[in-house]
């Protein structure tokens, strides 16, 4: 498997635009939004796009970056952030189940499924796919706790969806760093 890293905004009770997202979304469970979904949880990696560094160490699927990077320390350099964030590392489409993966110093926290656009994620920003999952199949964070499962939804939001773009889903496991980040630093 091989880990990529991102350092994602936080979105939680704390943002004005919480409750709105809450009512809108049915997520009643959720305590934060630990997603992939650049429209919620927005990448705080600065995007020098004239740099050759950046084009060596951003993810790219066909034409599309995915908002991951290769090394940590690029995304340390990098994230310019003077608040609390999520690091995350993961791994896309992994081939077995990562909860029983650990990673010294992150803590798994689920599987998201991003769109083949690596934007938006269909668990959190679609509005629902009631026919597919329910709000109540996320966790805490608005992941899926169960490997099986998140490839069961991927599979069936294609077949109950064909003609939508956020149905065509990638699987991502993520993990949080639980150091603080003076620690990481």
């Amino acid at each position: 498997m091989i880990h990529l890293y991102t350092s994602r905004a936080k979105f939680d009770k704390r943002d004005g635009a919480w409750s709105q997202y809450i009512e809108w979304s049915r997520l009643t469970q959720l305590t934060e939004l630990v997603s992939l979904d650049t429209g919620l949880n927005e990448v705080l990696v600065e995007a020098d796009r004239h740099s050759d560094e950046y084009w060596q160490e951003i993810v790219l699927e066909g034409c599309y970056p995915t908002g991951f990077f290769r090394t940590l320390d690029y995304v340390l350099k990098h994230t310019n952030h003077p608040g609390d964030f999520n690091l995350l590392t993961v791994v896309i489409e992994p081939a077995y189940d990562c909860s029983f993966v650990p990673l010294d110093g992150y803590e798994f926290l689920g599987y998201d499924l991003l769109d083949q656009y690596y934007d938006t994620s269909a668990l959190s920003n679609c509005g629902g796919f009631d026919e597919t999952f329910l709000p109540e199949d996320l966790n805490n964070v608005g992941l899926i706790d169960n490997y099986e499962k998140a490839y069961t939804i991927k599979k069936k939001l294609r077949e109950n969806n064909p003609g939508e773009d956020h149905a065509d889903t990638n699987v991502i496991a993520i993990w949080r760093s639980n150091k603080p980040r003076q620690v990481i630093e």
